[in-house]
């Protein structure tokens, strides 16, 4: 088992990306399926500078979407993490939680094994009092996930950053609550 995770759950592994990460996180975004409720597929240029940008956030907050491996195998199933949101919506600012995955890492309960750690790590660790979790209204699967970890559906809204793509600017929010509080 690699020596640099920050937290584990009974099958994965969460921890701060390195360039390894690049090859299959850009192949990763690069997909239709997994990139279907987004605006776009990304280049590696783009997935690149998603990194820096997840690593920058770790270095300043001590959380980010985490690069998270199976610990089988050792091998990169995606992102599942925290990320601070500060864009137009009635519960910003906020810490959201979120995840995408490798279309292989599919179906088997992944994110919501993560996601559920990540919640934990959230209220345990970091000792936050709510996270919130958005998706377009049209992604059931996250939303599922939303509900399966607990979280409480709060509304709808419209994100200010889809609005140029009708099929995803409808989006619902959910939140937990940190239950030691």
């Amino acid at each position: 088992m690699r020596s640099d995770y920050l937290f584990t759950s009974n099958r994965l592994g969460f921890r701060n990306w390195s360039e390894e990460d690049i090859p299959p996180f850009a192949e990763m975004n690069r997909d239709p399926e997994v990139m279907a409720f987004f605006p776009e597929t990304l280049s590696t240029e783009a997935s690149i500078a998603l990194i820096d940008r997840f690593k920058k956030h770790f270095d300043r907050y001590g959380f980010t979407y985490f690069a998270v491996d199976r610990l089988d195998s050792s091998s990169f199933v995606g992102f599942i993490g925290l990320q601070y949101q500060e864009y137009a919506a009635p519960f910003n600012p906020s810490v959201d939680i979120g995840w995408r995955l490798t279309r292989s890492a599919w179906g088997n309960g992944y994110a919501t094994e993560g996601a559920k750690e990540c919640l934990h790590y959230a209220f345990d660790n970091l000792k936050l009092k709510i996270v919130t979790s958005v998706c377009p209204k049209v992604n059931l699967k996250s939303e599922a996930v939303m509900r399966k970890i607990g979280m409480i559906k709060k509304g709808y809204f419209n994100h200010p950053n889809l609005s140029d793509h009708a099929k995803l600017e409808t989006c619902v929010w959910y939140q937990a609550h940190n239950p030691n509080n």
